[in-house]
């Protein structure tokens, strides 16, 4: 957990009284700037899928971390810690609110991912759900870190149509009084994009994120943040499972479901990626959603288990088949309804 730092001693000698410095008269030619409201809540800039990296000097580039998006407000009075879907799950990350409140700063929206490191230095998604208690668990993380990569008010000023390059200008002085505790700044790195993205990679990170740094921020996703990922990764609605009975949690596997359009369709299913602790978590959670009848046509299916489609999964992929199934897929876990757990969409 991050350490707060040593408060500095009144009297720099302890035979010399107390002096405050003279204050310097406001100079007429400089106006007043209005303080801006703190907004309650930002929705969040998100970044558009590109199958390669952009091209050009105004792109700038980070890793991309495979967490929960999180802004963490901090307040005059307090510290808020917001999901993507706007929900408070500030008591959820101890860690990450005790490092918010020694930020030199009266008032601040950092826009960033909470994570959970691998011992390789990774973001690895199912370590954070289990140090979360899995899918609607309620345990406090304190492995959790805040890897911050925006700054989005500051000190009574909203910085959203300010450019990227200023925004982060600001961030990074604020962030690295912290230094390597619990909210930590995201390096930005300049690059070729092919080769970052090949360098992530062969290091086996899930890939990169580019932006434009002359951009202003923009809520949703407008074009100005890009990710390039190295392996394929969507929520996908569960649909059912067919039972086993020598794989964990009795799930030989998950049947899934996109959207197109209005409607859901059966894109295959899912049969590794488990363990036996996320395969009884997740066996948990399907039981209490049986149906008789299947929300999709997913074919003749033997020992085949129905759901409601209420859970959505985080799903590896290489590509899709001619028919429109997953190829190579594999299981990361459940995704939070408070994090917008959004269904992959067929065009």
């Amino acid at each position: 957990m991050t350490k707060p730092p040593k408060p500095k001693p009144l009297l720099q000698d302890a035979g010399k009284p107390v002096r405050s410095r003279p204050r310097k008269p406001r100079n007429p030619a400089q106006p007043n700037l209005p303080l801006d409201p703190m907004p309650d809540r930002i929705e969040p800039c998100l970044a558009l899928l590109k199958a390669r990296p952009p091209k050009g000097d105004d792109w700038v580039y980070e890793i991309k971390w495979d967490g929960y998006r999180l802004s963490v407000h901090v307040e005059p009075n307090r510290i808020r810690i917001l999901t993507r879907g706007g929900h408070d799950w500030t008591h959820r990350f101890p860690a990450i609110k005790l490092a918010a409140m020694w930020l030199p700063v009266g008032s601040a929206i950092l826009d960033g991912e909470a994570v959970v490191l691998d011992k390789q230095g990774r973001s690895d998604f199912g370590l954070l759900q289990q140090s979360l208690g899995g899918r609607g668990g309620k345990k406090s993380s304190s492995n959790a870190i805040f890897m911050a990569f925006d700054l989005l008010y500051f000190d009574g000023h909203d910085l959203r149509n300010s450019e990227l390059s200023m925004r982060r200008h600001l961030l990074k002085d604020l962030v690295s009084v912290v230094g390597h505790g619990d909210i930590r700044l995201s390096e930005e790195i300049e690059a070729d994009g092919d080769q970052l993205l090949a360098s992530a990679c062969e290091h086996g990170l899930e890939g990169i994120i580019a932006k434009d740094r002359n951009s202003t921020y923009r809520s949703g996703r407008g074009g100005d943040w890009l990710k390039i990922k190295c392996v394929q990764s969507d929520g996908f609605a569960i649909v059912g499972y067919e039972k086993s009975t020598v794989s964990f949690g009795g799930i030989g596997r998950l049947l899934l479901a996109a959207r197109k359009g209005d409607e859901l369709v059966y894109v295959g299913g899912v049969g590794t990626g488990f363990n036996e602790r996320s395969a009884a978590e997740l066996r948990e959670q399907m039981d209490k959603l049986i149906v008789d009848k299947p929300a999709v046509d997913t074919g003749r299916k033997r020992n085949a288990v129905f759901v409601r489609p209420e859970l959505v999964a985080e799903i590896e992929y290489r590509a899709w088949t001619h028919d429109g199934k997953l190829r190579h897929a594999s299981y990361k876990g459940l995704r939070e309804a408070q994090d917008h757990a959004a269904v992959y969409e067929i065009e």
